[in-house]
């Protein structure tokens, strides 16, 4: 096992009803930014929730964060925080409110590179993602999750774009104080949105887990035993006859958050490229981040077979009780299965699913030069020759 420091300070507060948990999570005396994505939160009940939980508190609002939340969109933001005093962020929505929100709460606090060219020490908050400029401050966070998934409410990554252009930053600075995870407010989720939220958080787990063996026992047999509830769960979530079960949604639900706060993939290697390329599909296509992932990683584990032999072996028998035939046949079987269970939460596995070819993949290798991503995986190795081999392999 590699050496490691590991700390979660975000209060979690789960199940039906603790979405009152909010009026005494936030200081009264706090000036507090809600913050909110299309407005689906006020058809479902979840505003009126949380605004009743905000009864004694000075608040105001902000709502439009998109998928894949935009910078201008969130650097809208910045005049409400600075006309009003705010001092308190509470995202409610799904990963891409909270990732939005993080970007606030840094961008709000920024005070620019005292190294710039021209020794102003005045930057574009984007610097806090194009050149990973450190976050010094940030506004404190506070997050409702509707729709579990990306495991932002309890960790410090956010991802923003701008003009088709995906970054990320991670600072423990945007971590949110407390998070709140309701499974009730999950019912009223989509097909689509549950068959993405499920792939993406099985596919966090295998970017922790998939890689090389540094005989961490307790952390892949953390990762195997959230794949497994996911495979379990997830298409039950899907099923006309468990779909409105309390039981598999909070399952779903609590697998995601444990899938990226940190717990799994401290002190193990772990890979990211399914992510990498995902996200220049995302960037250049406007395809769901899910869906690029479901699409991206079987064709990676066919390319990287070899170099990840051990694990995908272990993969096979563990999570997937795949034990007869030899090495190759269980590698392909385990290969196999995972497509199957994308295919049972409605995602794409091929390009071709999502209507692309052979022509659009220099488009993506062009892009992950342009974005520096030329040396990607646990390793380090997977070139731009071998993105282009993942990318060919997936059509």
């Amino acid at each position: 096992m590699l050496n490691f420091n590991f700390k979660n300070p975000t209060s979690i507060h789960f199940g039906e009803g603790q979405i009152q948990a909010i009026s005494t999570e936030i200081p009264l005396n706090a000036r507090v930014l809600l913050v909110y994505g299309g407005g689906s939160i006020k058809s479902n009940g979840v505003y009126q929730q949380v605004t009743d939980a905000l009864k004694e508190h000075t608040w105001f609002e902000f709502s439009g964060i998109e998928p894949n939340p935009s910078y201008d969109t969130l650097m809208k933001a910045q005049d409400i925080i600075k006309a009003e005093n705010i001092d308190y962020l509470l995202a409610v929505g799904g990963g891409s409110v909270v990732d939005g929100v993080k970007f606030i709460a840094a961008a709000a606090l920024y005070q620019g590179d005292a190294n710039n060219e021209d020794g102003s020490g005045e930057s574009d908050p984007w610097d806090i993602l194009a050149k990973q400029q450190p976050v010094t401050k940030a506004l404190p966070i506070g997050a409702v999750l509707t729709l579990p998934a990306t495991g932002s409410e309890s960790n410090g990554n956010s991802v923003v774009t701008r003009d088709g252009t995906k970054l990320s930053f991670s600072s423990n600075l945007v971590r949110p104080l407390f998070a709140v995870l309701d499974p009730t407010v999950t019912l009223t989720l989509s097909d689509r949105q549950i068959g993405n939220g499920v792939v993406d958080a099985f596919i966090h787990i295998i970017e922790q887990y998939l890689t090389y063996s540094v005989n961490g026992k307790v952390q892949d047999r953390f990762s195997e035993g959230l794949l497994q509830t996911l495979i379990e769960e997830g298409p039950k979530a899907l099923a006309a006859d468990t779909k409105d079960d309390l039981e598999v949604r909070a399952n779903i639900m609590w697998s995601a958050t444990m899938a990226l706060n940190g717990l799994i993939g401290a002190g193990v290697p772990q890979d990211w490229s399914t992510h990498i390329i995902g996200h220049e599909l995302t960037g250049a296509f406007g395809i769901d981040h899910a869906r690029t992932l479901s699409i991206v990683l079987p064709a990676l584990m066919k390319v990287r077979r070899e170099q990840k032999r051990e694990k995908l072996l272990q993969y096979a028998s563990r999570v997937w009780q795949v034990t007869e035939g030899d090495d190759d046949t269980r590698i392909d079987q385990a290969i196999r299965l995972t497509e199957e269970f994308f295919e049972k939460m409605q995602v794409p596995t091929r390009l071709s699913d999502i209507d692309l070819g052979s022509k659009d993949i220099d488009l993506l290798v062009e892009r992950l030069e342009q974005h520096g991503m030329t040396a990607l995986g646990e390793q380090g190795d997977i070139s731009l020759a071998i993105s282009r081999e993942i990318l060919t392999q997936a059509l």
